[in-house]
């Protein structure tokens, strides 16, 4: 179909939609000429994709004329809140006004059109399953309804040919040519008065056809799909006077002359079916060409020289071939997603082969892992193994040790002892097992093929966090996704939209039009038991979360909790309370050690929003050297774009009346934590890490805002009509919109490289600095102490070596100060003084990086500086290496004596007078509410009275439980400031 007859098609045209052809002969009256139907080339302009979604009409003949709605035309839109077909089995108009240039429309899934009889066969030709459809006027006095738009990769126009009636007349003679499609489209049968008769000899130029296939002789109807999607050209057997009919050639491919038609070759083949095997191929030779640039010696356009990173980080030492690599990969995909069909398993290929290139260069460059923080949790593992008990006295994680303890228990039952691999790996393991739950969550939201990948891919090329190191935070990430992912898919509810509420108030009208919205969610219904397993499945996730990490409870709790506000969750609020006293209950018994006598820790962060945002923000916009800065803004610049094009795919679904609750709820939920404390300065990364899912999700829709189709002759995704005028070409805003989402993609992909690695300089862990600290390791007995570089001695100051990989407990790590002038080290020397042996100097490459990126120390600072400890009298070079050495006093005091390690053992029971009390409610409560949340999934109306009599047992056992948690607060916390 040409564009033109597209554009006349969604600006109301009542007329035919189809372009009119040159007249041909047919039976039948000779009034009028039958036009062939317009197939996929008669519009196409030069270079349109042949598997391109064409837009036609299939209009359905109604023996009752129209009745407009009063004071209101044909085309015009419908007033807010006036009820639209929104689910499943659902019927209605559309009537969404769409924006002017959009290459698409609201299509809105399972929405069905008006049903009416056929205006010349006789017979009644069902509306059902047409989506978005408006009436108009038939010449005959019937009524039209404006046709679903079909995708022709479901239907080939060009081989919708005219069915003949009883008499052998063209069906196409006594309607409108929507007739017979419609009827080929919807494989309507035909009655025994219908069967196919051949036409008289007479009128054609050679011996009757015999019947199409599947049809029989007592009028059994024939599978016209079927043999419409085995044809892609004029009928078989047709020549330029044949009349137009419905029946087929015997076997054999014919010409127009009669004669063979000649086998196409291989070349012809290969480039019909490049849409299918090109993508693919393209993936994998990028994804060859990115490993191959990467690990070769370093050459011309080829290898990694680490010594040529500078303050872009690493990107500064790839070779451009690799950058080729991800073009190349990243092109490949929106080949794929262009075709408009849902190749599943290649599209997850084709991100999972980006993910690798994007997440896993570090691993294919450095031969250790990089996170100098990554080593110090092997370290907490270490020390599990080794003791078979965690101990928050000599860190505050170990009061949250779900994850350590799990590691080590599956490390221990694999016999695995070094760590060194798993911690190189786990950043690209990380992001492939988020993919899984969260393409889980994207296939409950309405959209369209494209928007659903596109989203995904988003999500894998803007987490530039770096929290997927062998951490409890890219654990429990992995947890909370999963957690959205059951909720929505298993427990997600979409009510119908109400009535238009009078308009007594603009509060009352705003909350009217957005309950009028379409839902951007799918609901399904499961069965009891399988939503019971999954409720047991939710209750172990949050349980595992809480006893891993601090904040990713919260999050989920937050999620549940705006989801049940929202009506997007069929769960009751027992849930949430019984979640919500599972956090409380930890931190009050198993965090003791933790936050006795540091309430204000605790706590003091609590509604200082400005205060937390600086810390995250401006206080992290430092640095001297120029490129460096440039990565920070990068940083900052990935987060303004992603939330820019979240805001205006909200809007943009807006203005097609979907509503998309559950996106906007994922992205604003986690800003809430602004207001709980600084989290040592983290707070703000941790919030873009958890509202990533719904942001990427709301800027997909800035690119793809269109609802797909949701007949089950039109799977893929349609244009649906319009009913304003059409600025632009349709099929031209639609490549534009390919184009600029494939532009977006580039740009991030290059700024993600910038951001992730831009810290490369002292993030990265070379062998020397490892080897450096397994010196140590070898001369701890009984106890050890590590000094590390600092500009400033303060609080929460990570070192930036690879320490605690070992001997957690037999080793100290402690600050030392240094200046910007190398050949000071007064502050370093009085410090070793100060301390018994064991006690080494660690100076390494990293730490000199950190100092002359972020606090201006001069580039050749660390040269000078191991020189200058090499001369110095009072100090000994113990070991050393091109990136780290170590240093301690040449002699101690003779009556100096070795320390004993700090105790593992917490400072006794830290009980309160209701603490018993407390657990027993804590029982009580969980197992009321656990019993409630079971009884309501059987439905509403089963066990009322049960239900209630269970609600008389939890709410006084949930206050006490409470109070009693209060209590130890007081009791315990401020007890220990006295």
């Amino acid at each position: 179909m040409t564009t033109e007859a597209a554009e006349a098609a969604e600006v109301g045209d009542t007329g035919s939609t189809h372009p009119s052809p040159p007249d041909r002969p047919r039976a039948g009256s000779g009034s009028r000429s039958a036009e062939p139907p317009a197939g996929p080339d008669s519009g196409a302009s030069d270079g349109d994709d042949p598997t391109a979604t064409a837009v036609f009409r299939v209009p359905v003949v109604s023996g009752r004329p129209p009745s407009p709605s009063p004071g209101r035309g044909e085309d015009d839109a419908p007033e807010p809140g006036e009820p639209r077909a929104s689910g499943p089995g659902e019927t209605g108009e559309t009537g969404e006004s769409r924006e002017p240039g959009d290459a698409e429309g609201p299509e809105r899934p399972g929405e069905t059109g008006k049903s009416g009889g056929s205006g010349g066969s006789g017979g009644e030709v069902a509306g059902a399953g047409v989506p978005g459809t408006t009436e108009a006027r038939h010449e005959d006095g019937g009524s039209i309804l404006d046709s679903s738009v079909v995708d022709t990769s479901v239907i080939d126009t060009s081989v919708m040919v005219p069915a003949e009636d009883e008499n052998g007349n063209d069906e196409g003679d006594r309607g409108d040519r929507g007739d017979r499609n419609d009827r080929a489209a919807r494989r309507v049968p035909r009655t025994a008065g219908e069967a196919a008769t051949p036409p008289p000899a007479a009128l054609g130029t050679g011996p009757a056809s015999p019947p199409r296939t599947g049809a029989t002789a007592s009028g059994a109807p024939a599978d016209t799909t079927a043999d419409l999607r085995r044809r892609s050209g004029p009928a078989p057997g047709r020549t330029a006077g044949s009349p137009a009919t419905a029946t087929a050639t015997p076997p054999g491919p014919t010409g127009e002359a009669g004669g063979p038609v000649a086998k196409p070759s291989w070349a012809a083949t290969l480039v019909r079916t490049a849409g299918t095997w090109l993508p693919p191929l393209l993936t994998v030779e990028g994804l060859i060409m990115y490993v191959l640039a990467l690990r070769v010696a370093p050459g011309p356009l080829r290898g990694v020289d680490l010594t040529h990173i500078d303050g872009l980080g690493l990107i500064s030492a790839l070779p451009g071939t690799a950058f080729a690599a991800i073009l190349l990969m990243i092109t490949a995909f929106f080949v794929t997603i262009a075709q408009n069909t849902d190749r599943k398993f290649l599209l997850l290929f084709q991100i999972a082969a980006i993910t690798f290139a994007l997440h896993g260069a570090a691993a294919l460059i450095e031969d250790t892992p990089r996170f100098h923080t990554a080593y110090v949790h092997a370290g907490f593992v270490e020390f599990i193994n080794r003791t078979g008990m965690s101990s928050p006295i000599l860190d505050a994680r170990f009061a949250w040790p779900g994850f350590f303890a799990l590691v080590a228990f599956v490390t221990k039952a694999a016999g695995v002892t070094d760590l060194t691999t798993i911690m190189r790996w786990t950043p690209l393991l990380s992001n492939l097992l988020y993919l899984l739950p969260f393409v889980l969550i994207l296939r409950q939201v309405v959209a369209t093929t494209r928007a659903r990948w596109f989203a995904a891919l988003l999500f894998v090329i803007v987490q530039w966090i770096g929290q997927d190191y062998l951490s409890p935070q890219g654990f429990t990430y992995a947890i909370y996704l999963a957690f959205v992912a059951i909720v929505l898919r298993w427990f997600g509810k979409v009510e119908p939209r109400g009535q238009t509420a009078p308009p007594k108030g603009r509060i009352r009208r705003l909350l009217a039009r957005l309950d009028g919205l379409t839902s951007g969610e799918l609901a399904h219904s499961t069965g009891v038991y399988d939503r019971s397993i999954m409720l047991i499945v939710l209750i172990g996730l949050f349980g595992t979360a809480t006893a891993s990490h601090q904040i990713t409870p919260f999050m989920m709790l937050g999620v549940l909790t705006g989801l049940i506000l929202l009506r997007r969750c069929s769960l009751s609020w027992a849930l949430p309370f019984f979640l919500g006293l599972m956090v409380l209950a930890w931190i009050s018994y198993q965090t003791v050690t933790f936050w006795s006598g540091h309430i204000d820790q605790l706590f003091g962060g609590l509604g200082r929003v400005l205060e937390n945002l600086q810390r995250n923000t401006g206080d992290r916009i430092e640095g001297s050297d120029p490129r460096h800065a440039m990565v920070l803004m990068a940083r900052l610049g990935i987060c303004a774009v992603i939330l820019l094009l979240a805001a205006t795919g909200l809007l943009r679904r807006l203005r097609r009346g979907v509503g998309d609750r559950a996106a906007l709820l994922l992205l604003c939920v986690p800003v809430l934590a602004l207001g709980l404390q600084s989290y040592g300065g983290e707070i703000g990364l941790r919030i873009y890490l958890f509202a990533l899912p719904g942001a990427c999700i709301l800027a997909a829709y800035a690119f793809f805002p269109n609802l797909p189709a949701g007949t089950a002759e039109s799977p893929e995704e349609t244009v649906p009509i319009r009913r304003r005028n059409i600025r632009f070409n349709p099929e031209l805003t639609r490549r534009i919109s390919l184009l600029l989402a494939a532009g977006c993609a580039l740009v991030l992909a290059m700024a993600f490289l910038v951001a992730r690695y831009g810290n490369e300089q002292f993030e990265r862990v070379s062998k020397g600095e490892v080897q450096a600290m397994h010196y140590v390791y070898r001369h701890d007995e009984p106890s050890g102490r590590v000094l590390f570089l600092v500009p400033t001695i303060g609080p929460e100051v990570t070192p930036t070596i690879p320490w605690g990989e070992r001997d957690f407990d037999k080793i100290s790590y402690q600050q030392v100060l240094v200046d910007k002038n190398p050949a000071q080290l007064s502050s370093v020397i009085d410090k070793l003084r100060m301390l018994p042996p064991n006690t080494y100097l660690i100076a390494s490459r990293g730490q000199a990086a950190y100092l002359q990126l972020n606090h201006g120390f001069p580039d050749d600072w660390a040269k000078r500086f191991r020189a200058a400890l090499d001369v110095s009298p009072e100090l000994k070079r113990v070991f050393n290496s091109r990136d780290a050495a170590v240093y301690t006093l040449k002699s101690y005091p003779k009556d100096a004596e070795i320390p004993e390690p700090q105790p593992l053992l917490g400072f006794g029971d830290r009980g309160s007078p209701l603490t018993p009390i407390g657990l027993g409610a804590l029982g009580v409560t969980w197992a009321a509410l656990f019993a409630y949340e079971m009884y309501r999934l059987r439905g509403l109306d089963r066990a009322p009275r049960t239900r209630r009599r269970i609600l008389f047992v939890a709410v006084p056992a949930f206050v006490l439980a409470v109070a009693v948690i209060v209590e130890r607060f007081i009791v315990i916390g401020f007890s220990q400031l006295q």
